[in-house]
Order: structure tokens, then C-alpha cells, then sequence
């Protein structure tokens, strides 16, 4: 308990000091008039409220990621904790922040373009493979874990294929909703409606943390207990467990989305608490799903550390979607009925509109390198069928080796934004602030450390011994 309640305040204090500064390095000029007022066309540049934005942004950027990331990562044991508040605070609000006021500055441009503008035409090309890459597998993931849980929910006729179970009905009507969310204007679906899922994802987690504090604080992993390696499968703690946290920390997908609410921002006052704050939200949601899968599977009549628990319910389901069934058990067990499903339901919605939001961004990548106006209903759905095909297709892969390639690709996606934000700064703040430029290029660096060493030693990479 110990642990999360200090997390939870370093988190706060984090926005409220780190944020500021990261802001005051990036010299905000409140004068100066949104892409959002000046390119206003009525599907992707609307204006909108900042409260408004806040909550689509935290429900575009969090998905299945913080809550599936930090099941995945609190295996590893209590230093999942630190990764989560330290990597929010230095690394996955800085790079949520420059992505989005970059692409302000820059006219509303998407993160390929953001980034190829400071690195080079080379790495701009490399940018929007590596991007559209990213946002397939993600929305890949973002499509068969809602659609896992729906069927828990009320099944529907499913299709086998090889050792996997597909839920198809549940996964055909949530790929419909995605075409529908992809090509209309961003008002229509996204603005009106998403805030309240947002809401209640926010609910949902503080839920969570309540039931936990209230009655299972005993049992809550403490940093005290030691930072060693609890995984059992024999991966190392460095790299891996800082590739499965990726939303929760830092997630290069969150720079493909922040272009998504820069088209509607109306003011640089704004960036702070949409951009970094949405990050710091996500990361407490992180902090509570990361406690709670680590807590519910202990049992004190035992002694049974709570991750040894959770160890040993994951090798009871051999091949399964392990973080979409404590989701359903820790949910339905702490909230009851109604609020376990309840619950899931925000679990449910949080991927289905990141997943959507995934595609409307490759959209949006697609057409600025084609230069298509995009008011034209017809070029956005030339444009968005190939995209619904890849993601279709990619369905029949088996979960667990799409979010491994999607968490590398993700990471390694959020270096290069890292980086060209670097450039960024050194070039036109560096003259204010010397060694500004240092906020970026720290967590680069120490990404890009990471992200080389996963893709040398991990299975579906090089699969190198660790020495």
C-alpha cells in the first residue's frame, strides 16, 4: 500500500512541477492562432473544448495499453511501479507533449511528418511505414481483446482456427463501427460521444483502486519487497518489462493520436493539460491495474505472494489472453455484478476507441503523404479500405505474438519522436535554454538502449543470450 499510495503522489507532483517545466522549455505563445481556427474544415480540423479534448485524448492514447501493458509488466514483479511513475513523468509526458505541440506548430501535420521535418526525408518515408505498421498491429490488438471480453459478456457464434477461438460476431461488429468512426468527421462520433466513455474508464479505475485500498491493502506488492525479476518464463527484467509497459510509461502510438486532437486545439495554453495530463492520467490508471492484478491472486492463509498467484493462474490458461481474463476476474470479483460490468464495459470501450482512432490516424498519414484533401467522403474510404483488410487479416494471428511485435514497433516509434524533438528544441530553444534540449534527449536515448536490446535477445527477435 505503501508503494502505490507514494507512486500515486510522485504521479501529481510530477505534472505539477515536471510538466511546467517541460512547458516553460517549449515557450508556449498563447497568441499564436491553432491550426484548428486557421485550417477549420469541418471533419478533421474542428474546434473544440479543451475539457473535451482532455477526455477523448486519454481515451485515444489509453485503450487496452496501460491496463494490458501493466498486467503484462507487473509479472515482473514490484519494479513495475517505478517504471510506471518514473517513465509517465520523464519520458511518456514529454514525448505526448512535444508530438502534440509539434504538430500545432506545424500546422496540424501527423507524427511522420513531425518527425521527418527535424530528422531528415529519409527517416520521413521510414516514419509513415513504421507508423502505419504500428496502428495496424495496434488496432489488431485493440479489435480481438474487446472482442474476448464482449463474447465473455454475450457469446455469439466464434470461428476456430488452428488453436485459437475468434469470437468472428463480436469482431465483424466491431470492425463495422470502426469503418464508421474512420471516415466520419471527428465531431460526429469521437467529439460527442467519447468523453463519456472516457468517464467512464476513469470510473472504472478508481473503482479499483477503492475496493483494493479499502480491502486488500495487506496484500499489495511493495517495492520494499525487493526488486528482483519475478518472471518465470526466463526473460531478463531489462529490456523486456520496459517493452510489455508501454502505455502505461511511454508509447510512441500516443504521438500518432496527438495529431488527432492538435487539429482541434484553440489555444497553446491548452497543450499542457490535454497532452502531458492525459499522459499522467493514463499512467494512474497503469499504477492501478499494475496493483491490482499483482494483489488479487494473493493469499494470505498461504502466504502467497499475490505476482506468484498470478503466475500460477496464467499457467492454468496455457495460450490465453491472460490480462483480458484477470480484467473479467478482478472486475466481476471486487464490484460485484453491476459494477463488474460496468467495468468491463469501459474496459471494452477504452480499446474500441483507441482502436478506431488508430485508424483514423493512418488515414490521416496516408493522405498527407498523398496531399488528398480529405473533405471528400469518397478518398476517405479509398484510402481506408486497404487499412480495414491488413487489420482483418492480421485477426487470425495469435494475440500474444501481435502485442510483442506491436509493443517493439511501439517503443521504437516513440525513439524517433523522442529524438526529433531533440532537434527540435536544440535548434529553437536552446538560445533560452541551453541545455533544454536534454528533456528529449535523455529518455531518447535510454528508449533507444532499450529497444535495440530487446529486438537482440527477445524470442521473436535475434534471440541472443542477454551477456
Amino acid at each position: 500500500m505503501v508503494t502505490f499510495i507514494v507512486a500515486l503522489i510522485v504521479l501529481v507532483v510530477g505534472f505539477l512541477t515536471y510538466g511546467v517545466l517541460v512547458e516553460k522549455i517549449f515557450g508556449i505563445e498563447p497568441e499564436r492562432k491553432t491550426p484548428a481556427l486557421t485550417k477549420t474544415d469541418g471533419v478533421d480540423f474542428v474546434p473544440m473544448a479543451p475539457w473535451r479534448i482532455f477526455l477523448v485524448q486519454f481515451l485515444n492514447i489509453a485503450g487496452l495499453g496501460p491496463i494490458f501493458g501493466a498486467i503484462m509488466g507487473i509479472f515482473y514483479g514490484p519494479a513495475a511501479f517505478l517504471w510506471i511513475v518514473f517513465g509517465t513523468i520523464f519520458a511518456g509526458g514529454v514525448h505526448d507533449y512535444l508530438s502534440g505541440m509539434l504538430s500545432i506548430r506545424k500546422g496540424g501535420v501527423s507524427l511522420p511528418d513531425i518527425v521527418g521535418d527535424e530528422l531528415g526525408n529519409k527517416v520521413k518515408v521510414f516514419m509513415r511505414v513504421l507508423s502505419l505498421v504500428l496502428l495496424i498491429l495496434l488496432t489488431t490488438t485493440f479489435l480481438s481483446g474487446p472482442a474476448t471480453l464482449l463474447q465473455g459478456l454475450a457469446p455469439l457464434s466464434t470461428f476456430q482456427f488452428g488453436m485459437s477461438t475468434i469470437p468472428i460476431a463480436w469482431v465483424l461488429i466491431i470492425f463495422g463501427y470502426y469503418a464508421l468512426a474512420t471516415v466520419l468527421p471527428v465531431d460526429k462520433l469521437i467529439g460527442r460521444f467519447y468523453p463519456i466513455f472516457g468517464g467512464i474508464l476513469l470510473f472504472m479505475g478508481l473503482g479499483i483502486m477503492v475496493v483494493m485500498l479499502g480491502w486488500h491493502s495487506a496484500e499489495m506488492p511493495e517495492v520494499m519487497d525487493g526488486l528482483q525479476n519475478r518472471q518465470t518464463n526466463g526473460l531478463p527484467l531489462f529490456p523486456m518489462m520496459f517493452v510489455s509497459i508501454a502505455c502505461g510509461a511511454i508509447s510512441g502510438f500516443h504521438g500518432t493520436q496527438s495529431p488527432i486532437m492538435a487539429r482541434c486545439v484553440t489555444n497553446e495554453r491548452q497543450g499542457r493539460w490535454i497532452f502531458y495530463g492525459a499522459m499522467v492520467a493514463e499512467g494512474i490508471l497503469a499504477l492501478i491495474w499494475a496493483a491490482a492484478a499483482g494483489t488479487f491472486f494473493a493469499d494470505p492463509e498461504t502466504g502467497l505472494y499475490g505476482i506468484d498467484g498470478l503466475q500460477a493462474f496464467a499457467a492454468e490458461h496455457p495460450g490465453a489472453n491472460i490480462a483480458a481474463l484477470v480484467i473479467d476476474k478482478v472486475s466481476r470479483n471486487w464490484l460485484g455484478t453491476v459494477g463488474g460490468i460496468l467495468a468491463i464495459i469501459g474496459v471494452i470501450a477504452a480499446p474500441i476507441t483507441s482502436g478506431d482512432t488508430a485508424l483514423r490516424s493512418a488515414r490521416l498519414i496516408v493522405a498527407d503523404f498523398l496531399k488528398w484533401d480529405q473533405r471528400p467522403i469518397l478518398r476517405r474510404l479509398i484510402i481506408a479500405l486497404p487499412l480495414f483488410l491488413c487489420v482483418f487479416g492480421m485477426v487470425f494471428v495469435d494475440f500474444n505474438i501481435v502485442w510483442r511485435y506491436f509493443a517493439w514497433t511501439n517503443q521504437t516509434l516513440a525513439c524517433f519522436t523522442l529524438w526529433a524533438g531533440t532537434v527540435w528544441l536544440y535548434k529553437y530553444r536552446r538560445e533560452k535554454y541551453p541545455y533544454g534540449w536534454l528533456i528529449a534527449a535523455i529518455p531518447a536515448a535510454f528508449m533507444t538502449v532499450v529497444c535495440i536490446s530487446y529486438i537482440l535477445i527477445a524470442p521473436e527477435g535475434f534471440h541472443l543470450h542477454l551477456w
